[in-house]
Parts: structure tokens; sequence; C-alpha cells
């Protein structure tokens, strides 16, 4: 789609724990590009408000979609309390699992809050349609006359995912209703990047000074679920270029949600704290509510205490099973006692306490930055830009600034924003990005005659009187290499076996550098794609291929020998 056949672009952040959207239309973004509109969402049952909704979506019984965000979440409550919710369908945080799945396919099933069991690309893509008709409502009550196909969709998606997680996105989204021609992929921190370039620092019109021609930054994008971590450098003509594969871990925010749930377990026991989860999920979510709130607070220089409301049926949970008063649990604990105490539906706990539930997060981000920062592409490395929701986190910025003294820490304002407004720039300028690192080896599977002298006998066989070695891997890209979407590796020429029209490119990653066959140690098959030979009176021909890399999604390109027909294709990783 090209920039003149669309009027507005939306772009849609499907985060662990938040998901949103924005937009902006061309003219807008000729006149400002951070001219970006949000929608506010809010709970019926208490007075959040937020630019963000919660990532929680509710299905009926017959798994049919029902509510999404903070809707999803108080109809779940409510549910609860009548005891009926344990035939509804309800997911929370179920983004992770393309983070942890290391085998993503279309028929992957998700496991609700109770256990059933659906067919994850359908919660995904109920999720986007979501606040893709939530985004058609809006326009119309601003009286915003836009068809569909007038409008450019992005998508955001970690840059640390593989392939596959990738494509189940855009496969998702396509459910949804979104038409994949008129679609992007952009990798959040590539999208906070973009965002944070037309960022003013200090309301003064001085852009931030990392974005400089020959200026080297490194993105931390800290999100709910996960840390994402570029590193860029700005070109003369003021382009950005990856520097350093992206990288990262699952040190998002969550995290200290589950140690706060651990610190709740040492003191109740875990028998009362799943208990209270299965029988009282409305208070359960309050709870964890109340604690997302009270943990972006919590400060480094902290020292009063954190009180926190621990609901009656907690409690009186707490009372059934272990027959004694939490407040006497508290007093008595050999670890915690003396530092919490308990008043009524009160728990006050000791500013360190809850400090320390940051500890090991912060640590763990601290210690991979560190050694990302001694790796010597990205020498010369002088901002930290941190975004992502958990990039709010005083605690968060203080454990970067002590970590790293000689660089300068830049935190946009709504830096949990940050990927959102980005992404819609992306999805006006998608080619800001010029060229990236190659995260894996890529190579093909291919045949090799038999040379003694580097292959191992017994992979040898005998093919048509030929001695050759099947499943070796032919190098296409190498690990750590640069690669742009505007230069194209290869070409390759491929002939048809005997009796085809074509032929399968099987495409391989490896961490190694160098390998030799594409059954190795490390390595895996990561898609295939079919190529049609045919020219245009049915007589079959070789082909060239090129492979595409550098952009979000991995493409390949085949040039008929004969005709000169180029037809693309996008791998299937999904299998």
């Amino acid at each position: 789609m090209a920039s003149k056949d669309f009027f507005l672009v939306a772009a849609i952040d499907f985060g662990t724990t938040f998901s949103g959207y924005a937009f902006s239309e061309v003219t807008e973004f000729q006149a400002d590009p951070l001219r970006v509109s949000t929608c506010t969402w809010g709970s019926s049952t208490n007075s959040v408000m937020s630019l963000k909704t919660p990532s929680s979506i509710l299905f009926r019984p017959e798994k049919t979609f029902d509510s999404f965000g903070f809707e999803a979440e108080d109809k779940y409550s409510n549910l609860s309390l009548d005891n009926m919710h344990r035939s509804w369908y309800y997911f929370r945080r179920f983004k992770m699992m393309l983070y942890n799945s290391k085998d993503v396919h279309r028929s992957n099933l998700l496991k609700d809050e109770t256990g059933k069991e659906m067919s994850a690309i359908d919660v995904f893509a109920a999720s986007i349609r979501y606040m893709k008709d939530h985004l058609g409502d809006f326009l119309s009550r601003r009286s915003t006359q836009i068809r569909d196909n007038e409008i450019r969709w992005v998508l955001t998606v970690p840059a640390i995912w593989d392939d596959a997680a990738k494509q189940f996105m855009r496969e998702a989204a396509e459910k949804a209703g979104i038409d994949g021609k008129a679609l992007l992929l952009a990798l959040e921190p590539e999208a906070a990047s973009m965002c944070c370039k037309y960022l003013p620092v200090e309301r003064t019109e001085t852009r931030i000074e990392c974005f400089s021609p020959g200026s080297k930054y490194l993105v931390l994008d800290a999100g709910g679920g996960t840390v994402d971590i570029t590193v860029h450098e700005v070109n003369p003509d003021g382009t950005l270029k990856e520097l350093h594969k992206a990288n990262g871990g699952p040190w998002g925010g969550t995290t200290v949600d589950e140690a706060f749930l651990d610190f709740l377990s040492e003191i109740l026991g875990a028998d009362v704290l799943e208990a209270f989860r299965d029988r009282h999920r409305d208070d359960y979510i309050d709870l964890l509510r109340e604690f997302e709130t009270r943990k972006r607070a919590v400060k480094p220089d902290s020292d009063s205490r954190v009180t926190f409301k621990m609901p009656i049926s907690l409690h009186e949970l707490y009372r059934e099973k272990k027959k004694a008063e939490i407040r006497d649990a508290v007093r008595d604990h050999p670890k915690y006692g003396g530092k919490i105490t308990c008043a009524g539906d009160k728990m006050r706990v000791e500013a360190d306490l809850v400090k320390d539930m940051f500890s090991k997060t912060c640590a763990d981000i601290v210690q991979h930055v560190r050694k990302l920062l001694l790796n010597p592409v990205t020498k010369g490395t002088s901002t930290l830009l941190m975004v992502g929701g958990f990039s709010e986190s005083p605690m968060l910025q203080d454990a970067i600034k002590k970590g790293f003294p000689d660089k300068k820490v830049v935190v946009p304002p709504d830096a949990g924003l940050t990927v959102l407004k980005g992404a819609v720039i992306f999805g006006h300028n998608s080619e800001m990005i010029v060229s990236r690192i190659a995260k894996y080896t890529y190579g093909m599977k291919c045949f090799r005659s038999f040379n003694s002298a580097i292959h191992p006998p017994e992979r040898m066989q005998i093919i048509n009187g030929r001695k050759e070695v099947p499943g070796c891997f032919d190098k296409l890209v190498e690990v750590g290499k640069l690669v742009s979407p505007d230069k194209p590796v290869g070409p390759k020429t491929y002939f048809p076996f005997e009796n085809h029209s074509g032929f399968t490119i099987k495409l391989f990653a490896s961490p190694k550098t160098d390998p030799s066959f594409v059954d190795e140690e490390g390595s895996i098959p990561i898609g295939e794609v079919d190529v049609d030979c045919r020219d245009d009176k049915g007589s079959v021909t070789s082909a060239d291929v090129y492979l595409i890399f550098g952009g979000t999604e991995l493409e390949l390109k085949a040039v008929h020998s004969d005709t000169g027909r180029e037809t693309k294709a996008k791998f299937d990783f999904l299998g």
C-alpha cells in the first residue's frame, strides 16, 4: 500500500499487561508527527482511567467473544461473585505464550485462568478484532468518515520474537478482519526510537542529542512481559541502522507482580493463596489491580510503609484453613515479624520489603545491558533510552542510572505510550530503519557432492549414480551481519526436480557462524515456501532466488529465468 493509498494510520500495541491503539491522519503527520490520537479507557467498578486497557479477554461458555479489557475484568469479577465463572473462558497476560513457546503453530492452544483450553489464534484474533472495532466506533463518534481500505494498520511485536511468532500475530490480525496488504508489523523498540526522534527535551525545541548523526544509543523497552533491547546508530541522513541484534528477556513488570504473590505465599501459605484465587476471583483481581497502582509509586528513597488492602474474603479464608488470624501469622513470622503490621483489612509493609520485590528483576536487566555494552560494536553508545510501561517505575530508572553512571539516561514523557505512538509514525514512514542485524545464520537445505575431506562418510548417499550429501546448510546470511531490505541476498539459481513444475525452499536458522548441516545442534527449521517455475505457456524453467532480510518480516523474491517475471512470497513459519 503506497502512501497515497491510505488516509489514516492506526496502530495497535498489544501488550502482555495492557493494550491500546492510536492513530493519525496523513495530513496530521505531515504537520506534526507527534500529533497522535489515543483512546481513554475506564473501569465501571472504580475510578481507574487509563490510556491503555488490560490485556484480558472473556469468552462465553460456547467460546464466543464477550468482552475485553477493563470490561472483561469487571464482568468476570461479577460472574465470580455469583459463582458462575467456571464455564466461561477468561484469559489474561496471554501474549507471553508467543515468547515462551519454542514451537508456535496455528494449532496451539491457550489455557484460561481455570485451565480450560481454546485455540490460541482465536483468542489473539478476537482481541485484535475488538481493538479494530473499537477504533471504528471511536472514529464514527468523531464524525470521521474513513473507509477500511483507506487505513494502514500497524501491529507492534517484540524485536526478540522469532519469525514464527511474528507470522502468528499477522495471521491473527488477518483473521480479525485486517487486510494483510494494509498491515505492517513494527518492532517495539524501533517504534519507540522513531517516536523519541521527534520528541523535544524539557519543553524546548532542542531534539534529544542522541539522534544527531553518528550518535549511538540503546533502546530499553521494558514492558509488562519482556524487556526488548536494541542499539541504533544515526546515519548522516537521519535514518537509523541497527548495531546489535535484538535481544532481551522475560524481565518485564509482571515479574514484580510474581514477587508480590510469592511474598503473600510466604506469609499465608501457597494453599491459601491458590484457594483465594480460585474461590474469590473478584477479590483476587482487585488485589492485583491495587498492587499495579501501588508498585508504580514505589521509589528508591521511600522509607514509609506501603499499605495494601487485604480483602475480607482472604482473612476469612485464612481463618478457615489455618484456624488462625493473618495478623498473628504476620506478627510471628520468622522472616517478616516486626516488619509488617495488620489493622482491619489493611496490611502495612516496610518500604524495604516492597523495594526488594524489584531487586532481582532490576539486577537481571542491568546485568544484561552491561554485557551488551561490552560488545565492541556498541562502543561509543552514549545514551540509554528507556521506554515502555515498566520504564516509568522509579525503581527501574534508579537501577539503570546507578548501573551506568557514565551514560545519559532518557525517559520520555508517557514512556508507556512511546511504542504505540512510534508505531503510528512507523506506519507513515516505515523506511526510517534502513538496516538491521541478522539474529541468526540463515541458510537453505541443499545437496552437495560428497567430499571425503569435509563430509563424514556416514552422510554420503548414492543418488542417481552420484555420491551426494543431503541436508547440507547452504549459508545465505551470517549471524551478526548487517542486512537491509533494499539489498536482497542472492541470487541463487535453483532448478525443479524432473517432472516438477517448481521447487520448495526450506530455510533453516543457526546460532553458529558457519554451520555445515541443517540438523546440527542449535539449527532449527524456520519455514518453507514453494516457488512456481512455469512460464506463461506452462513450460518449466529455473528461477533465481533472492531473500529479502532486514525488514520486520522475512520475504523471498524469485525471478524466473526465461520470462523475468518476479514473484514475492513470505515463508510459512507456522508449519
